[in-house]
């Protein structure tokens, strides 16, 4: 008899000797089904949390068909593919430093609506550092800083001996270890445009968007928009751009200056975002593209309130003779002058609210050791406190930078359109999944990249998408099924040969020809 077997391993692994069949993913959990010779494995649970796994194996092949029909429909397999769509110009927008809570804390009446249409993702936990260029480029890349290399709006290259910061951003030495998918999007015959995004005007491989930007904060959004629209429709002869990726530096601009728990400073320039969300909606009405584009809203990363009482003076702790510095706050790069292990020393008692780090020991989940432009030693300061080096005065009322698992460091993620599902919302997504996510409505093959398609999958309209209950009650019901029709097929089979044999029996002591018929 084929009894059940009840298995557990690492959910988060898999087994090498498995055959991988699908992904089926809902919310924060997923299911995950393989053939393992004449075995199915059904698997339900949370990445790397150990879970239950039932097999089961086949007895005979009409047990095996049957499971196959059973677990085709749990994970999804359907028996022929599904029709190819092509694919829809998509429209990328930022709103600098719109977080995550602005969507509960002010009323942003057309973004809601907006998304009461689509989806949304409520946080979307950007790369660290948390800053203006480093997430822009991961949006576009789904690379984490270390890999992309645009790691701080200050850097130095201890290769070239070169310095960055955001004001002489257009070498393209340090833009040429990834490549935006304004780019990719060009070898798949699409056209492509990018205004003022961070890279939109640098020379990537001796190549730029069809259509691009340089910043120029003196350009309003409403001009922006209607180039962008423009160039969408394209001039009759000619298609039109396929991929758009379009910033406009509020609410981070009022926040640095007001700080986020200023309300009413804050109120009024959200107001302002969201009337520019219902004129970019107006405008895609206007020129016919609505309903025939896919527009995403997001943001690079949030904000975090300053204070006077938060400062944190690095003089304090060290000689200006010891250090040179290459980035402030809220994390401070810098470069030991003499033994880096003695001046970490000082620095890691330098304040409570402040870590040290030296380059090798900065913790793997933040994606942020492995490049040589990240200094030898790195500064990290509390949510809230600002790094100087020394004196009172404190920089700017907001900030962002900090650890990236801060929900105050988080912005949002917003969709609709014809390949988005309709009400639909998600509580957490890496930014890093936005770039897979955007090459496959684009079809576009993506390049090497940190993120994963199936994080999303479930904001698709042509995806299935389930709550955990929901995903735990139909595989506990078809596991049920398969352990009733595993026990009860040999059962039947015995029975059947066990009849098969009397009627032999029968038929071998009976001549009679008139009865022959009957047997057969």
């Amino acid at each position: 008899m084929c009894a059940p077997r009840i298995l557990k391993f690492d959910t988060g692994s898999g087994q090498s000797d498995s055959v991988y069949v699908d992904v089926f993913l809902f919310q924060n959990a997923w299911i995950q089904c393989w053939w393992i010779d004449e075995v199915v494995v059904v698997v339900v649970g949370k990445v790397n949390v150990t879970g239950v796994v039932r097999v089961m194996p086949t007895c005979a092949p009409p047990n095996r068909m049957l499971l196959e029909i059973l677990v085709g429909f749990l994970c999804g397999v359907s028996a022929t593919e599904k029709d190819m769509v092509p694919p829809l110009p998509l429209l990328l927008v930022s709103f600098d430093g719109f977080r995550a809570d602005y969507l509960n804390r002010f009323p942003m009446q057309n973004l809601k609506l907006l998304y009461s249409e689509g989806v949304l993702v409520e946080e979307l936990t950007n790369v660290f550092i948390t800053k203006t260029f480093p997430n822009h480029y991961s949006l576009v890349t789904g690379l984490f800083a270390e890999s992309h290399g645009i790691l701080a709006s200050n850097m130095f290259d201890p290769i070239s001996h070169k310095h960055f910061n955001i004001k002489n951003d257009t070498d393209p030495a340090w833009w040429s270890e990834a490549e935006p998918l304004w780019l990719t999007a060009l070898d798949s015959g699409y056209k492509t445009a990018a205004v003022m995004w961070p890279g939109s005007d640098v020379l990537i491989g001796n190549r730029t968007a069809t259509h691009f930007f340089p910043y120029n904060s003196d350009i309003t959004f409403q001009e922006r928009l209607g180039n962008v629209t423009s160039w969408m429709l394209g001039n009759g002869t000619e298609p039109g751009v396929m991929f758009t990726a379009l910033y406009w530096e509020e609410p981070d601009r009022s926040g640095h200056f007001f700080g986020p728990d200023n309300t009413t400073a804050m109120a009024k320039v959200l107001k302002e975002v969201d009337d520019n969300i219902g004129l970019l909606v107006s405008e895609l009405k206007r020129t016919g593209l609505w309903g025939h584009v896919n527009l995403i809203i997001t943001s690079d990363h949030g904000m975090a309130q300053c204070s006077n009482d938060r400062l944190i003076r690095l003089d304090d702790c060290l000689h200006p003779d010891n250090y040179t510095l290459v980035d402030l706050t809220p994390v401070a790069a810098l470069i030991p002058n003499g033994d880096p292990e003695a001046v970490f020393d000082l620095l890691k008692k330098c304040h409570p609210h402040m870590t040290a780090y030296l380059k090798k020991a900065i913790p793997d989940r933040l994606h942020y050791r492995n490049n040589e432009r990240i200094q030898p030693l790195l500064l990290i300061a509390d949510e809230g406190w600002t790094i100087v080096q020394r004196g009172n005065k404190l920089p700017r009322m907001g900030d962002h930078g900090y650890d990236n698992s801060l929900h105050s460091m988080h912005p949002f993620l917003a969709a609709v359109g014809p390949s988005f599902h309709k009400g639909v919302q998600m509580k957490s997504l890496q930014s890093v999944d936005v770039y897979p996510l955007m090459c496959s409505l684009l079809s576009v093959p993506p390049g090497p990249n940190n993120g994963s398609l199936n994080h999303s999958r479930c904001l698709l309209a042509h995806e299935s998408c389930w709550t955990l209950s929901q995903a735990i009650v139909l595989v506990v019901g078809v596991l049920l099924v398969l352990t009733l029709i595993t026990a009860l097929f040999p059962l039947m089979s015995s029975d059947l040969s066990s009849l098969q044999r009397r009627f032999q029996r029968l038929h071998s002591c009976n001549n009679d020809d008139d009865d022959d018929s009957l047997l057969e």
